[in-house]
């Protein structure tokens, strides 16, 4: 019995563990996943972009496009040459575009921070100390991813508002440009960063409302014992109930005797009267016999004598 106990509670640690480990691995990928993202989208080009020329019923077909990024804004002509300037010194860049690389090297900070610290807390790994230690660790880079993709998401957002607020603004007499490929990859990656992070956060919370082996061995131990209660305070109640039988089935026994020595002495007295009975009409009988023999014997003898007087005569 307690070694079964102790198995399936093993059983459901370990199937606990696995289950903690599957969303970890999840959580890893998610996080690697997104980070290469944002990574991606610092150095990418044509985070705004348009074109002009070869409408408006032009003979001649002229396609020139304007496009920008963090670090240059370039001219690209039909015949494909491109010619950039690359943004001066940085406190010469327009304020918003300021802003997104801040954010973003913020994001990337944070998500490198948060692979040291999931890796070292992680449950497939063997690095990290106790098992408080490691949660306390996967938890805190969890968070760190969380905060990262916040980062990364805030910089894209910051970036599109400036964009559309130009595009969409009557007034505005220069070039509106529309929104690039990066800030939607960006969108993206910041959303698996965070995910992932989540997933961290999860799986420590899986990890809290599990039991260890100790307490799974402890909790076996004490069902045990009380199932050894129940059973001792069923035999108690047994051996009470049989104790409490006998006494009912030697009053019962001492009933029996006690009315069939009533109906033996009952019948002794009934075969004594009629004793008494046939030996009173015995003697009845017997002293009839005697008279009547006493009246026979007393007339042969007055016959005798009637007879002897004749013969004298």
């Amino acid at each position: 019995m307690k070694d079964s106990s102790f198995l399936s509670g093993t059983s459901k640690a370990f199937l606990a563990r696995m289950n903690v480990r599957v969303v970890q691995i999840f959580g890893f990928l998610f996080t690697v996943l997104g980070w290469i993202f944002v990574a991606c989208t610092m150095a990418m080009e044509y985070w705004k972009i348009t074109a002009i020329g070869g409408l408006g019923g032009s003979n001649i077909i002229k396609v020139a496009w304007y496009w920008s990024s963090l670090w240059r804004a370039c001219f690209t002509d039909s015949t494909a040459v491109t010619n950039c300037i690359d943004f001066p010194v940085l406190w010469s860049v327009e304020g918003y575009v300021q802003a997104v690389r801040g954010l973003l090297m913020i994001g990337l900070s944070g998500g490198m921070l948060g692979f040291v610290l999931s890796l070292t807390g992680m449950e497939c790994t063997y690095i990290g100390g106790k098992d408080k230690h490691k949660n306390r660790t996967v938890l805190t880079g969890g968070i760190c991813h969380i905060i990262s993709a916040m980062s990364s998401f805030s910089a894209y957002v910051v970036y599109a508002r400036h964009v559309s607020d130009e595009y969409l603004n009557r007034f505005y007499g220069d070039q509106k440009y529309d929104l690039g490929t990066p800030l939607f990859l960006g969108w993206v990656g910041a959303m698996f960063e965070m995910t992932g992070g989540v997933f961290y956060c999860v799986s420590v919370r899986k990890l809290l409302n599990q039991k260890t082996p100790a307490e799974t061995d402890a909790e076996a131990k004490a069902s045990q014992a009380e199932t050894k209660s129940k059973l001792y305070e069923k035999s108690m109640l047994y051996s009470k109930a049989k104790l409490s039988i006998k006494p009912k089935l030697s009053s019962e026994s001492a009933l029996s005797s006690e009315s069939s020595l009533s109906s033996k002495s009952d019948r002794s007295s009934g075969s004594g009267e009629s004793g008494r009975g046939s030996g009173s009409s015995s003697s009845s009988s017997s002293s009839g016999s005697s008279t009547v023999g006493s009246s026979l014997s007393s007339g042969s003898r007055s016959d005798r004598r009637s007879v002897n007087r004749n013969s004298y005569v």
